[in-house]
């Protein structure tokens, strides 16, 4: 038996990523967004991603694998790797081979970390989350209606659903990870697993990560899982996709990353010439204490209105307010001083003073938010 896989990056922490039904580790690189992902893992560990028996660049044709057939594989691979101890990280029906190795072998697993994953495959009384034998059936038969397109996109990732990159991504992906007829088996039996019985063994760190409103495994399949394993971590997250990628895939990886190591990472930051202005009103405390809560709103609200449709009119991006001020920036510094003006005509106009302080330098940008001397000059 053959399994497919490949290390990346050299941090102090092994990762062992598990992908759920197919997948394949050459057309993975192919996609920006899954890139991304393994990217931001390897940041901070050295990630080890392998194609499960019967998918990918693995062996093909194996027939139906047991999860403790899939588990020994996942073992073969860490050994080749020379990984003794390791994070397991595993998405949808990848979470269930993490969750069977971290109770068997919890001294090779540092921590447990499970993304969009579920402990039953079909629907029961006590388990009622899960689909119905009916609604998987016409599951099976839309693979084998549908195969060699984007299957399901519109549910595994509906983020993406009008995005003609991602459809002709997943298309490949999906036709170079199994034939037509191993993927709708690989289906099948995924839905047959089973791992309630074992969660209460599981005594490993655990991250349970899953997306409120995700299509393809029921949020309260996740939070059963996270019930029943003692102390797990449970974060939930907004979003309709199951896949990791899609979607706001960053706050996903930043959950991931400091359960991980304890740290939480910082937004990234990039360095930019842009013209700084600050404005606020002169004499804004007396101005409210002789007009009074409502009267003083109201102006303000008039106030803000004008200086953002002058931001608006001189090419401004507004950054902040800070009470009765406002932080914008300019890509030059020509416009924003005609629009500091026309902000303090607009404001006369009001009866009211306005300052407005302008500087043009180097501004580091930190998601939404602006620092840097140009900023503290302003």
């Amino acid at each position: 038996m053959n399994i497919a896989y490949q290390t990346i990056g050299d941090g102090p922490l092994d990762i062992i990523y598990v992908p759920g039904w197919v997948s394949n580790l050459d057309y993975a690189w192919i996609f920006p967004p899954l890139a991304h992902v393994f990217e931001r893992l390897s940041a901070f560990s050295r990630l080890i991603l392998f194609d499960k028996r019967g998918t990918g660049l693995s062996d093909r044709n194996v027939g139906f694998p047991t999860l403790e057939e899939r588990m020994r594989d996942m073992q073969a691979v860490l050994d080749a790797a020379g990984s003794r101890r390791a994070a397991l990280m595993g998405t949808s029906e990848g979470g269930n081979m993490c969750m069977l190795f971290a109770a068997t072998y919890p001294e090779k697993t540092a921590a447990l970390v499970l993304n969009g994953s579920f402990a039953k495959g079909l629907w029961a009384e006590d388990y009622p989350w899960a689909k119905t034998r009916e609604q998987v059936d016409e599951e099976l038969a839309a693979i084998a209606r549908d195969w060699g397109g984007a299957f399901d996109l519109s549910n595994a990732a509906p983020s993406h659903v009008h995005d003609k990159e991602a459809r002709d991504w997943l298309a490949g992906y999906l036709r170079n990870s199994a034939s037509p007829q191993d993927a709708i088996d690989l289906w099948r039996w995924n839905t047959e697993i089973d791992v309630r019985g074992i969660l209460s063994a599981i005594h490993v760190p655990t991250l349970v990560l899953h997306r409120t409103g995700d299509r393809w495994v029921n949020v309260e399949e996740g939070r059963y899982v996270a019930d029943h394993i003692p102390g797990a971590k449970w974060v939930e997250l907004p979003g309709d996709d199951h896949v990791i990628w899609a979607g706001d895939a960053d706050r996903t990886l930043d959950e991931i990353e400091e359960f991980l190591t304890g740290i939480r990472p910082q937004p990234a930051s990039e360095r930019i010439l842009l013209t700084v202005l600050f404005t606020d009103i002169v004499g804004s405390t007396s101005i409210a204490a002789e007009l009074g809560d409502r009267r003083w709103e109201e102006l303000l609200h008039r106030h803000d209105a004008a200086v953002r449709a002058e931001l608006d009119r001189f090419g401004g991006s507004e950054i902040k307010t800070t009470g009765d001020g406002f932080l914008a920036v300019f890509h030059g510094p020509s416009r924003a001083i005609q629009c500091a003006s026309a902000i303090r005509h607009r404001a006369a106009d009001m009866g009211l003073a306005v300052r407005a302080a302008l500087h043009t330098g180097e501004c580091e940008k930190r998601g939404n938010d602006l620092s840097g001397i140009a900023v503290h000059l302003a």
